[in-house]
């Protein structure tokens, strides 16, 4: 077999505040034509580092040693020229985020054709057909009315679509995927990876692909490298390591599932929260007078029961209108149909009105970082809500308490966000909604960030809380096994209309539409038909 990725030995270290960090250390593994390696590990495990090593695109604090050679060339200390040679010709990146590698000011057209061009020496109509060609390959329908678009313009599927039809476009013999599919949908991961297989097999290109999600390896790798703080614990095919794993951070990761379901609701628990016949629809205006000529219907009569110590998950697609509901029943926007919150109707109170119910109804974010102020400290977030409020009285006590209720040392309170991992960031978002003591919580997308482990213990905390103060979950996801873990109902979404709802286990195990059932099977595999 030839080898075309060959990685002995090799070590990284970064300069830091006068300090040496050792990200990598002492790593060895190959890949070999037409094959898929994946690189596995939580964050911070080192896989990125390693795989922006094979081509040089560490920052200049990076010291890197050992051996990194590509079809035999060493990569390790090479010239800038051969790198830039090798770099998007031989060996084609795509990253986690599309919307981040993206430029915004930009066209899709605009961004392929400086690829063609620094690469190929394509302009013009060649380059423009070229694009078609490529668009064509990785599946958007309707290429050339593409081509002036810019990234906001397409869903979050079609842009990590134009991010592969980049890499790509010189004919790469590797193609490095890092965490391609975390943001994505179950059906639109479940796509993409068909694709990655897909093209792998007609271009015979090889693979490695990085990821912290042990059911994405299975499906689409051959061997695979685990990595554990900086190096490479164990390896080897992907059957024998999944059957037979023998270190036990493998052990670790492939039990990293949540499992289990919530507690039952109490009995007599009363409705906290009711909507009937809800509808959101955003306007079309267009001319000089703004006159509206149709509607962006986001949501279609949605009806809605939650009790107290209750979790409904709100499952479907990107776009089917789950943040758009939850926004609404929060008063963050308009919507028609009664509301009612608490036996009051809240849908047609104005602002002042609603202050002082806020403090019942608080909302986690998907990305905590995004939805934490660095400017701010810890302590300073947690107690945003009680300033707000005008709930002054022994605030320091009450953010340490809250903070040791999930899990946080209350001495870090005057740290700020950039200091703690993803997991403990999500953590303080947790904290700083519960200060208020709610009655409901607004979970929109809580874990789908975050590793598999991590994604197990924000879990269990979540359901500890709701046992604790009797909370109920708005629970917005598309991971529908996190789903089953937490909620007691399960309300399905499809462009804006309501598809199907019913108890978890119900659903779970007799899904009455095509579209749940396509839901469970990017999910879980085959299912039995209904």
């Amino acid at each position: 077999m030839t080898r075309v990725l060959d990685v002995r030995d090799l070590s990284v270290d970064f300069a830091q505040d006068g300090r040496t960090v050792h990200a990598v250390r002492g790593v060895s593994f190959h890949v070999d034509k037409g094959e898929t390696v994946a690189l596995v590990g939580e964050s911070g495990s080192g896989k990125s580092v390693t795989a922006l090593s094979t081509v040089d695109l560490l920052p200049p604090s990076a010291t890197t040693t050992g051996s990194i050679t590509y079809n035999g060339a060493q990569m390790v200390g090479a010239s800038e020229a051969e790198l830039r040679r090798v770099r998007g010709n031989d060996i084609s990146f795509i990253f986690q985020e599309p919307m981040t590698s993206l430029n915004p000011l930009h066209t899709l057209e605009r961004q392929i054709t400086e690829s063609l061009a620094l690469h190929q020496n394509l302009r013009g109509a060649a380059a423009r057909v070229r694009i078609i060609e490529l668009l064509n390959k990785v599946g958007i329908r309707d290429p050339e009315s593409r081509l002036g678009a810019y990234p906001h313009q397409l869903s979050g599927g079609q842009r990590q679509r134009v991010m592969i039809a980049m890499a790509l476009a010189n004919g790469p013999e590797l193609l490095i995927a890092d965490e391609p599919t975390t943001a994505l949908d179950v059906t639109i991961q479940a796509q993409i990876l068909e694709l990655l297989a897909d093209l792998k097999r007609r271009e015979g290109m090889s693979l490695l692909f990085i990821t912290h999600d042990l059911t994405i390896v299975r499906r689409i790798a051959d061997r695979v490298c685990v990595m554990q703080g900086g190096e490479i614990v164990e390896q080897g095919p992907t059957a024998e390591i999944f059957s037979n794993p023998r270190h036990p951070y493998t052990r670790k990761l492939l039990g990293a599932e949540a499992t289990g379901t919530p507690d039952p609701v109490p009995e007599g628990a009363k409705e906290l929260l009711r909507t009937d016949g809800l509808r959101i629809w955003f306007p079309i205006q267009r001319g000089l007078l703004r006159r509206t000529v149709g509607h962006v219907k986001a949501v279609n009569d949605a009806t809605i029961s939650v009790r107290e110590g209750e979790t409904l998950g709100v499952v479907g697609e990107s776009g089917s209108g789950k943040t758009t509901l939850a926004l609404a029943i929060m008063r963050l926007i308009r919507s028609e149909g009664p509301i009612e919150f608490m036996g009051q109707r809240i849908d047609t109170l104005e602002k002042a009105q609603l202050r002082p119910i806020r403090k019942d109804i608080q909302i986690v974010f998907q990305d905590p970082f995004g939805s934490l102020s660095p400017r701010m400290t810890v302590g300073q977030i947690v107690a945003e809500g009680l300033e707000v409020q005008g709930l002054r009285k022994g605030q320091v006590r009450r953010v340490g308490e809250i903070l040791e209720e999930v899990g946080l040392d209350p001495a870090m309170m005057h740290r700020y966000p950039h200091e703690f991992s993803g997991g403990q960031r999500q953590r303080i978002a947790i904290a700083r909604a519960m200060i208020l003591r709610p009655k409901l919580v607004v979970l929109d997308e809580p874990t789908s960030a975050l590793d598999m482990t991590v994604q197990v213990q924000i879990v269990e905390l979540l359901r500890r809380l709701q046992r604790d103060h009797n909370l109920a979950y708005l629970f917005i996801s598309h991971d529908l096994k996190v789903v089953r873990a937490l909620a007691h109902k399960v309300m399905v979404m499809k462009q804006g209309d309501v598809v199907e709802t019913g108890r978890t286990e119900d659903l779970f195990a007799n899904p009455r539409t095509d579209y749940t059932r396509e839901l469970m099977k990017a999910a879980f595999g085959e299912i039995e038909p209904a």
